[in-house]
């Protein structure tokens, strides 16, 4: 481990994913914490854990950011000590609170609810999130039921953001930590790193939500979710049809 990201959602941390990968680092973000980890996470969470316990769970991965990791990052930084922290921040917190609000938004769009309905897969997804959400945001920022009204709650929220970030400045280690701001560009994260400044712009992912678009057409276990979905619903059609074909039949000959 060399990159602990040890900001909040919506504070730059897919922004600062494609960053690190243009870098050459290897990088878990927060599907890939699932995807690959998913148990031993819901085992730290449900019955507690030790640095012990992260060290060989990421001892092939440079760099971490978004939920969970966010959260664990002193229990991270001990696991591996030599790894850079990176403290991404916004400006604004009424900013940052909308930001979240969209989020949510997004993710209870009509298409992902169809998606949630049919696919195994996303609901399975969804009990892992209200688990680990719940456990590093500290309060219910998620619907209440899979198919109602996001329910967030600002101001549980923002003050979790406020405790956070002022741990962070009183414990992280201002010799290997940077605090960080996705609008300041590669210069001070490329100085940080030791890394040249790439030829390409700094990246800005997930705009107003929009990371749900990329993630279901381009992360496998999203498309593979997908999928899933399609294959119920048309297993689902096909037998409605052929019980409304058995139906009309037998009235036929009645």
């Amino acid at each position: 481990m060399k990159v602990i990201i040890a900001g909040m959602p919506k504070t730059g941390t897919k922004s600062m994913a494609e960053a690190l990968q243009v870098l050459g680092y290897n990088v878990y973000d927060y599907p890939d914490h699932y995807q690959y980890l998913g148990a031993e996470w819901e085992k730290i969470c449900t019955y507690g854990g030790s640095p012990a316990d992260l060290q060989p769970m990421y001892e092939n991965v440079d760099a971490v950011t978004d939920i969970p990791t966010y959260y664990f990052w002193e229990e991270l930084l001990e696991a591996f000590p030599d790894a850079k922290i990176i403290v991404t921040t916004r400006d604004d917190l009424d900013a940052w609170w909308k930001s979240i609000e969209q989020q949510g938004v997004a993710w209870n769009s009509w298409w992902i609810r169809l998606i949630w309905i049919l696919s195994p897969g996303l609901r399975r997804l969804g009990a892992y999130e209200k688990r680990i959400i719940g456990t590093t945001l500290r309060c219910n920022t998620r619907m209440a039921k899979p198919y109602g009204k996001p329910f967030l709650n600002e101001t549980l929220l923002k003050m979790t953001y406020r405790r956070h970030y002022t741990y962070l400045k009183q414990k992280a280690p201002k010799d290997q930590t940077l605090f960080f701001s996705v609008k300041d560009g590669w210069e001070p994260l490329c100085k940080f790193l030791g890394k040249e400044i790439p030829s390409i712009p700094f990246p800005h992912k997930n705009v107003k939500g929009n990371i749900l678009d990329d993630l279901f057409s381009q992360h496998p276990m999203f498309v593979g979710f997908k999928r899933e979905a399609i294959l119920y619903g048309s297993l689902l059609l096909l037998g409605t049809a052929f019980t409304a074909y058995k139906l009309i039949s037998r009235n036929q000959f009645l």
